[in-house]
């Protein structure tokens, strides 16, 4: 079903070009680069800084002693929030082994996502501004992870012709307890559901060729008995059952979002065979008779 990807991929990418082929030109074969799944995540943070100064004054006089001494105290605390931007390097490399299982393009690396310079903390900033009485600098904005048009222009898929991009809308982990009726014992279930919104974008012409929303899961389960026993689940399981499930549904929507029936034959080329031309035989002339051979 999957050679159908390459005829799909590739007619997007000569009509994004305006190029004519003819039916005995060769389609050129589209390179995709898949990314790692965005992610952005509201984080929050307790700060607190301090700035303590003193200073000390002793004066004598005939014997007699006085001084003085006093401090000054700055101090602020308080809470801020700030946008974390990444990406999650453990969830498509399936995804990526069915688009080389499938055929029919040629799959390359893009470079990671950049964020950029570290900037400074709150504290940092604050701080700063405590020791030298200067306000902080502006911070510099950043890129955004999920701005895929920047990072196309930018080059990070400077080789490919079509971007597969995820980015990561819904994660969530569960570990719960669970009484089994009529008995004495307990069943673990840790398990993992995850969401992801995948768009097929060109890196030439930035036309959207496909968009979907994709879901994978994994879990495992543990049987405690009476006595309390310790069960510690097996997490690599989890994600690699998330892994798979979610490269199943991705491959299979980014198919049928490109009109490819999932159930359709592979088609493959026949070779040609050449035409034979079988010649008569040149008649006898009149001078000449057949020979005839006994064995």
């Amino acid at each position: 079903k999957s050679k159908f990807l390459i005829s799909a991929l590739a007619l997007g990418l000569v009509t994004a070009h305006g190029a004519t082929w003819a039916h005995s030109a060769p389609r050129p074969v589209p390179t995709v680069a898949v990314t790692d799944l965005a992610y952005e995540e509201r984080v929050q943070e307790y700060f607190e800084v301090a700035r303590i100064k003193s200073t000390a004054a002793v004066s004598s006089n005939y014997g007699g002693m006085a001084g003085s001494r006093s401090s000054d105290v700055t101090y602020a605390a308080g809470a801020y929030s700030y946008l974390e931007q990444t990406e999650l390097r453990h969830f498509t490399a399936d995804l990526k082994g069915a688009l080389i299982k499938g055929g029919g393009l040629k799959l390359v690396q893009g470079r990671g996502f950049d964020a950029g310079a570290p900037q400074a903390t709150k504290s940092e900033q604050l701080l700063y501004q405590l020791q030298s009485g200067k306000a902080p600098a502006t911070p510099v904005s950043r890129p955004t992870v999920n701005d895929i048009i920047a990072r196309i222009k930018k080059g990070e898929f400077a080789k490919a012709d079509f971007v597969l991009f995820g980015s990561l809308s819904s994660v969530q982990f569960r570990d719960e307890l669970s009484p089994i009726q009529g008995t004495t014992n307990t069943s673990r279930l840790y398990s993992l559901d995850l969401v992801a919104d995948f768009s097929l974008i060109n890196t030439r012409t930035y036309e959207v060729k496909a968009s979907f929303s994709a879901q994978g899961g994994g879990q495992d389960i543990k049987l405690i008995g009476p006595a309390g026993d310790v069960v510690v689940p097996q997490r690599s399981k989890v994600m690699r059952e998330t892994s798979q499930t979610l490269a199943q549904s991705a491959y299979a929507q980014l198919l049928e979002q490109l009109g490819v029936s999932a159930d359709a034959p592979v088609v493959r080329q026949q070779p040609v065979v050449p035409l034979r031309i079988e010649r008569a035989p040149e008649p006898l002339q009149a001078n000449e008779a057949p020979v005839m051979i006994f064995k």
